[in-house]
């Protein structure tokens, strides 16, 4: 599955030297004394434990393994500290942290995270499988135990509600997936009304996971009492992380599904979703915990998975319960748990140690493949890099120059006041409103007054496929002053989209995005704020460090001007998302999600 480099060779290839070594007849390569082991298999903290590694795998775990040092085995005492599996995030699109597989395994490998599961379809809207190919690569030249799934939904829906840059259906699908074990499936299938409703394209490619034996993820929006849940799970989708209630968790999992709660950066659904648990009761096998997605300053900041079982912990579960959440239970939700997930003999040896109290998750070592990596919050190795292929750059293909005249929206009445569906953003949570206001018109055109609070957003086609695009009102964004962000990273279609209330500034930021082959610029009177994403648009090919950087020069820049929101440019950035209620906008025109389906409807009501 990897590179030789790291070692992470299929057990098969391992019993040999791995029976020896655990024999005592040939000696580890790594041992870890005096550990408090969180058994994650069995619920229990052992104390005075240690283990032995031969390569990247586990050979002994017990009391004493003093039969397995050699003069060459490199030997670590822990002193009592905690040893647990290394966290796995088990919903994570690597792009939405605006870096690339090196330097995210470089940004979480020392907050404990040693491996994931990550759904790489950011870059397959934009590239297509030739992205997905990159992604793969490059993630496998990591000390990461990384899986990837193919993305399900490029588009996420159907071409008629939006423009993307490539197209994925069943015979891709297989493809990929027969690209090696590291493919571990099917990813986040957002098209859940296509799956109830039979469309051939969706039920096709969930045939061709299951059929190479793989595993199909799933995103399901409508309420949890739906009757139309149990159509979806019969599918054979069987985990989904849109759960935002604790009746979404209780409904999934009765009916077999895997329940992840995530905490992003800018949705917390950690708080509701665990009350299945801590005051329903409901068992844990079956309920993950996850990211989805955390931006590059939220894990400089806070963390990764460390904080999100943290915080878990906070909501009242068990330490030992809440690492499970982040580590067995997902590695057997996608069948890898003979692999990763537990310290256990025959395990690959991902390992982390921890000091203090157990819930406080702090993390002093992180060892990968058998291979210490990390200590005390800091990269102690590295590695040859990947060379980014050239398809990777050079993406935006917006072919013109935007003017204030792309931003007029033309009104059904000459003047007086109109009333139109406006997105309302709600702060922390994935989910929008839709709001109906009332807008000025002059001369059959809509002229916001700058005292309503309301935005303009645009969506620029920037694939080179016809160069359209679409208008719509934003509530909710708090801008004081004249403003605009522009942005490519845009989910999932990943085009050029606009927010202000100043058209010469919208035309302006849209302008220096295309310019520098995308990425996102705050623009105010007072200033610009830049963040260069030339890697197909969506990421960063400078240092982990570097893009946490520029990543909080535009959270600052939106602070500034006046925007409220936690974590605005990720909340912002999935407005253009199509697949999650209740009202989006694409570059076909506003789309609502609702419990009949996906349809676009007209920005002005009529009334």
């Amino acid at each position: 599955m990897k590179t030789a480099a790291w070692g992470r060779r299929p057990l098969a290839d391992c019993v040999p030297e791995l029976v020896a070594a655990a024999r005592g007849d040939k000696k580890a390569t790594l041992v870890i004394q005096n550990v408090r082991l969180v058994n994650v298999v069995s619920g229990e903290i052992l104390p005075g434990m240690s283990i032995a590694v031969k390569d990247a795998r586990i050979a002994y775990v017990g009391k004493d393994v003093s039969h397995a040092i050699g003069e060459e085995t490199q030997i670590i005492d822990a002193d009592g500290k905690y040893a647990a599996p290394g966290l796995l995030d088990g919903h994570c699109h690597i792009e939405s942290t605006q870096m690339t597989a090196t330097e995210f395994a470089r940004a979480v490998l020392p907050l404990g995270t040693t491996g994931g599961f990550f759904d790489a379809h950011e870059i397959s809207n934009v590239l297509g499988l030739d992205g997905l190919r990159f992604m793969l690569e490059e993630a496998r030249s990591t000390p990461l135990a990384a899986y990837m799934q193919v993305a399900s939904c490029v588009p996420s829906t159907h071409p008629g509600l939006e423009t993307t840059g490539a197209f994925i259906g069943p015979e891709e699908v297989a493809e990929a997936l027969s690209w090696g074990e590291d493919m571990i499936g099917l990813g986040e299938v957002m098209n859940f009304p296509g799956v109830v409703y039979g469309d051939d394209k969706m039920i096709g490619e969930i045939q061709a996971t299951l059929r190479a034996g793989k595993y199909a993820d799933g995103h399901f929006t409508w309420k949890s009492d739906d009757w139309r849940l149990p159509v979806y799970a019969a599918s054979g989708v069987n985990g989904d992380h849109e759960c935002v209630t604790a009746e979404d968790v209780i409904e999934r999992v009765r009916l077999g599904m895997y329940a992840k709660m995530r905490q992003g950066s800018a949705w917390h659904d950690v708080a509701a979703t665990i009350k299945a648990h801590t005051e329903g009761g409901l068992d844990t096998r079956r309920m993950i915990l996850v990211t989805d997605d955390r931006s590059s300053e939220s894990l400089m900041n806070e963390g990764h998975m460390n904080f999100v079982v943290r915080h878990a912990i906070a909501q009242g579960v068990k330490p030992v319960t809440a690492f499970q959440m982040a580590t067995i239970n997902t590695a057997e939700r996608f069948g890898v748990s003979r692999d990763i997930g537990a310290i256990i003999p025959g395990a690959y040896a991902d390992v982390i140690l921890l000091d203090g109290n157990l819930a406080d998750v702090n993390v002093v070592m992180t060892i990968a493949a058998g291979k210490v990596v990390a200590e005390h919050g800091r990269m102690t190795t590295e590695w040859e890099r990947y060379d980014l292929p050239a398809l990777a750059f050079n993406t935006v293909k917006l072919g013109r120059k935007l003017s204030t005249d792309d931003f007029a929206i033309t009104a059904p009445i000459a003047v007086g006041k109109a009333e139109v569906r406006a997105i309302e953003v709600v702060e922390n949570h994935v989910e929008t409103i839709e709001r109906q206001v009332w807008v000025d018109v002059v001369n059959s055109t809509v002229n916001l007054d700058p005292a309503s609070g309301l935005c303009k957003m645009a969506v620029f086609e920037r694939h080179g496929k016809g160069g359209g695009h679409a208008l719509g009102i934003l509530t909710g964004i708090g801008f004081n002053k004249p403003a605009a962000i522009a942005m490519t990273v845009s989910h999932d279609s990943h085009n050029l989209t606009v927010i202000g209330n100043d058209d010469e500034l919208m035309a302006r930021a849209g302008n220096i995005v295309a310019d520098m082959q995308g990425g996102v610029v705050m623009l105010t009177e007072d200033g610009v704020s830049e963040f260069p994403l030339t890697v197909g648009g969506i990421m960063s090919k400078e240092p982990f460090e570097t893009v946490a950087r520029q990543s909080e020069g535009i959270s600052q820049a939106l602070i500034q001007a006046g925007c409220p929101l936690n974590n605005a440019f990720m909340t912002l950035s999935l407005l253009a998302l199509v697949v999650i209620p209740e009202i989006r906008l694409s570059d076909k025109g506003l789309v609502r999600i609702s419990a009949d389906g996906i349809d676009i409807v007209p920005l002005f009501t009529g009334k």
